[in-house]
């Protein structure tokens, strides 16, 4: 089964939940208008039906190749690549000044989840150009601006982020990739760099590698680190001193080219310094948080796939007999079991878009507002969600992609159903961009602090909020969403206080040792606010005379994950607050 793109239900919660429709009323989007937005998202939908999706299946058996240094991506990748950047797509956030059509990050967001859910091997490589992009444009020089601004823009060269090294993976401190100054402004790049997304490949004539190295002066550590542009081609048209020395052979995303680099085989690459001397992480955190949110859509994409194709084998299969049938075989999908799995996959994914979509609305925010305080909030709640969405979304896409090899049964453990290929698609996304449990580690010292935790508090009080509004509705169809929800709310709010506690009093070990289970109930609370929110919309389009039959299933669909899954936000709570006691003992324990 292929993809088809939800773009109703992605509008939906862009309108309803992420603040479409307040962001165009606030003016904050310029010309753009709910019903073009939703126009452009059609249309994006019909690319990730019609042109991408079908190049998934055979791009995961065919993959990546490389001969002499030489990368060959699948068969249509390279065509699919080409349509998609004439079609303006890679274009759509970009800066106008430099050819980018400069719409929101929220709009681009949606799209980042459809060619993700077409092909996640396809659609992780045009998110390291935008990132590139944003690094660049914040940092770079005037001159490299204008040298390689249009042609990223466009997507008539891609981009790649070099950090990681064989020593140096989430600990950048022990990076040892030099940059000598050559004198005339440049510098000589040499050392291995691994990981690399995209790093080689035959879609574009040149790519733009933003390539972390110290300089022969710099200082030990994270401090010692700067950021230098070093493109494939360079300005002359000769080639410059880098390759790629060999492509990973990987559980999933097998058709995105992950590169070996070399630089300074013969002397050293040339290079422009991006920002200040030894700064170069905060330029590259420009980059990272871009991908990280766009990690997240990519959780949320393959989740979104991997049920479609559950919910379409479900209703095909026929095994046992449903009850109170009289005779024959009926579809899975009618057994209590098989609809709590299906139930479970599209609440998840539903909860993930939504936390992601807000995040991307915050961001959009931070950069738009005139009001320096009303930016700053935006700013804070970004910071403060972007881990969320990154991890929490991406736990989701593998937990659904699992569930969706378990609801084809042994049919999914075999290859040819594409089952099997979500699962391992889906297994990088936790542990690129930073691991989930860096991310769990960041949003607890660093982002839960954010304004005294002024910020975190506030966004606990906007998911109280939805619960009032649940009970002054008091519709029966919701169920106990409302008690539920705010008994989830409330392990949020208590493990919160718990956390902030820790990081004052420098508890480091019972914070770090609570992180990813904050983390999570963190997810559950907001992801569950997030589908009440819908809920609430549903129903008062449903009272105003809308007959959509997709409001009831909102309904439904969120009464279902506070009934059976943001129940679970107390056990996490419990987890939070009296958890850490294994440290204690996990020497002895992992010794045995």
């Amino acid at each position: 089964m292929s993809y088809r793109a939800p773009v109703s239900d992605i509008v939906f919660t862009m309108r309803h939940v992420a603040g479409l429709d307040r962001a165009v009323a606030d003016g904050l989007y310029g010309d753009l208008s709910v019903d073009l937005a939703e126009t452009i998202l059609d249309e994006a939908g019909r690319f990730a039906n019609d042109v991408i999706a079908p190049l998934n299946r055979e791009g995961d058996k065919a993959g990546a190749k490389v001969k002499d240094g030489i990368v060959t991506t699948a068969p249509g990748w390279k065509e699919a690549y080409k349509a998609w950047t004439e079609a303006g797509w890679n274009a759509l956030p970009g800066p106008v000044e430099y050819g980018g059509q400069g719409l929101p990050t929220l709009l681009n967001s949606a799209c980042v989840e459809m060619w993700n859910a077409a092909s996640m091997a396809f659609g992780i490589g045009p998110v390291l150009t935008h990132g590139a992009i944003e690094a660049l444009e914040a940092h770079a020089s005037d001159d490299l601006k204008s040298r390689y601004l249009e042609k990223l823009v466009s997507g008539e060269w891609t981009a790649t982020m070099n950090l990681t090294e064989p020593q140096a993976g989430s600990d950048l401190a022990a990076l040892r990739s030099r940059a000598e100054p050559v004198g005339d402004g440049t510098y000589k790049i040499t050392g291995q760099k691994i990981f690399i997304t995209y790093g080689e490949h035959d879609l574009t004539d040149n790519i733009v590698h933003l390539v972390l190295a110290r300089l022969p002066d710099a200082p030990q550590g994270t401090r010692g680190i700067s950021l230098f542009l070093v493109p494939k081609v360079l300005p002359d048209g000769t080639r410059n001193d880098l390759r790629c020395h060999s492509l990973e052979h990987k559980l999933g995303i097998h058709a995105s080219p992950t590169c070996t680099m070399i630089f300074g085989d013969n002397g050293g690459a040339i290079g422009w310094l991006v920002g200040e001397d030894n700064r170069g992480l905060n330029c590259m955190f420009t980059m990272m948080n871009n991908a990280r949110l766009a990690v997240g859509l990519q959780g949320v994409a393959i989740a979104e796939r991997a049920y479609q194709q559950a919910l379409s084998y479900a209703n095909e299969r026929r095994q046992g007999r449903a009850i109170g049938a009289v005779e024959g075989m009926s579809p899975i999908v009618v057994h209590p079991d098989i609809q709590r799995s299906l139930l479970t996959m599209k609440a998840m994914t539903a909860a993930a878009r939504a936390i992601c979509y807000m995040t991307a609305e915050a961001i959009d925010r931070a950069h738009l507002e005139q009001d320096p305080a009303r930016a700053k909030k935006a700013h804070e709640r970004a910071s403060l969600l972007t881990p969320v969405a990154k991890a929490f979304s991406t736990d989701i896409g593998m937990e659904v992609a699992s569930l969706g090899v378990q609801v084809h049964g042994g049919m999914g453990f075999i290859e040819e159903t594409g089952a099997a290929q979500h699962y391992r698609d889906a297994r990088i996304a936790p542990i690129y961009e930073g691991t989930n449990g860096i991310q769990a580690i960041d949003l607890v010292t660093r982002k839960l602090p954010l304004s005294g935790g002024e910020t975190v508090h506030a966004q606990i009080a906007s998911m109280r909020a939805v619960v009032t509004r649940l009970l002054k509705e008091n519709v029966p169809a919701f169920g106990a969403t409302a008690s539920r929800l705010r008994d989830a709310i409330e392990s949020l709010d208590r493990a919160t206080s718990y956390m902030l506690q820790a990081i004052s009093s420098n508890a480091q070990g019972d914070a770090l040792a609570g992180a990813t289970p904050y983390l999570r109930l963190f997810g559950l609370a907001q992801g569950g606010a997030a589908l009440a929110e819908t809920a609430l919309a549903a129903h008062a389009l449903s009272t105003s005379g809308d007959a959509d039959p997709a409001h009831a299933g909102r309904i439904a669909l969120c009464r279902f994950f506070a009934e059976n899954i943001a129940v679970g936000a107390k056990g996490l709570e419990d987890t939070v607050l009296g958890g850490a006691g294994f440290l204690q003992d996990a020497t002895l324990a992992l010794a045995s």
